[in-house]
């Protein structure tokens, strides 16, 4: 059993009715998951005037239209445990390809048309996360430009535990797609070739068939869909969820949240309305800001990506407090993963950044 102690001036309950003055910071361990005090400071966390180091919140603006992201994806953080990508397809995918290091999960931040693989076709949409196991062989077709935000795990995507919510909470497995059994479309073709991803280098081995050629298949490893619209926020009117709560898909050492609109808490009970200030100890935080209004962030659109290290504190910009009172919904679509380990930023990632976000919450 935890050790609690407490001591001079604090809340009865975390994140509800903070005395008046005074900001909350959630010092935790495990991210969200674990043990964790909360600390109640004369200002703002983030109320820096200066920071020299490579320690900072960093962000880089929508760049899907770069002219290096397309037709491929382009990595912008990694560790041992994960990739996070993105790209912008115009075009079907050239050939085939198979993953040897990692599982793979495509996030469609817009979009439209089919994945075929050897376990069949699955249609794809805007909001579609979809999850496609190491060494499965797949091409994507295109019914319309498509932008991705896509995770590399070298661990499984694993469903969160329920718990006391019970097994329909955050998403029903009848809300899952599967893809039936069928034989690739391309039929004509006088030769087909896979790229196989292998320690970080791709060889490419052709046929004179079309790969996919499995007529059935049975087991409990397959690809599958998921929508981010389809998954069903936890919701108090009386307390902040913190982002554990909103959990989709567990790897280890990562997590993967979905943020989607849902009804705020209640002013008239003294909650916390937007995101409380926390210093992320044990945890990296990246978010993919897919669709929606940002309330929490100034001058964050759809298609930004924000990471915030571990060790320096984050939380909402002014702004965000002035008009959190008079908001009873946030209408914001988000994906997030969460690293136990470092992230390192790729050369394409310093390239975009925009250098002067830490600033941001300076006025």
């Amino acid at each position: 059993m935890e050790n609690f102690k407490a001591s001079g001036t604090y809340t009865k309950q975390a994140h509800v009715k903070i005395p008046e003055g005074l900001y909350e910071e959630e010092h935790g361990r495990n991210g969200f998951f674990g043990r964790v005090s909360h600390l109640y400071h004369e200002n703002q966390l983030t109320g820096w005037t200066n920071i020299e180091g490579n320690l900072k919140p960093r962000a880089i603006p929508p760049s899907f239209d770069m002219p290096l992201m397309q037709n491929r994806f382009l990595p912008y953080l990694y560790n041992n445990d994960c990739i996070i990508s993105l790209a912008q397809f115009s075009d079907d995918f050239k050939n085939f390809y198979r993953n040897a290091d990692f599982d793979e999960l495509f996030f469609i931040h817009s979009g439209s048309g089919k994945v075929e693989s050897t376990y069949g076709h699955i249609e794809y949409k805007k909001g579609d996360y979809i999850i496609m196991p190491r060494g499965t062989t797949y091409k994507f077709y295109l019914n319309k430009p498509t932008q991705f935000f896509k995770v590399e795990s070298a661990s499984e995507f694993e469903q969160p535990s329920r718990g006391l919510l019970g097994p329909n909470a955050l998403y029903d497995q009848t809300a899952i797609e599967t893809p039936e059994a069928a034989l690739g479309s391309e039929q004509n073709l006088t030769e087909y070739k896979i790229e196989i991803k292998r320690e970080g280098e791709i060889t490419t081995v052709t046929y004179p068939y079309n790969p996919l050629d499995v007529k059935g298949w049975k087991g409990s490893v397959y690809p599958w869909k998921l929508s981010i619209y389809d998954y069903c926020p936890i919701n108090s009117h009386r307390y902040h969820i913190p982002p554990s709560g909103h959990t989709t898909l567990v790897c280890k050492n990562f997590v993967v949240c979905s943020f989607v609109a849902r009804p705020l808490e209640h002013s008239s009970e003294g909650v916390l309305k937007v995101p409380f200030y926390h210093s992320n100890i044990d945890f990296d935080e990246v978010l993919f800001y897919h669709a929606g209004n940002f309330f929490s962030r100034d001058n964050i659109d759809a298609g930004a990506i924000t990471f915030h290290p571990q060790g320096i504190h984050h939380g909402p910009h002014q702004k965000a407090f002035q008009s959190a009172d008079n908001k009873e919904w946030t209408d914001e679509f988000a994906v997030m993963v969460d690293t136990k380990n470092a992230l390192k930023m790729t050369e394409f990632f310093k390239q975009s950044e925009n250098q002067d976000y830490w600033k941001s919450w300076m006025a």
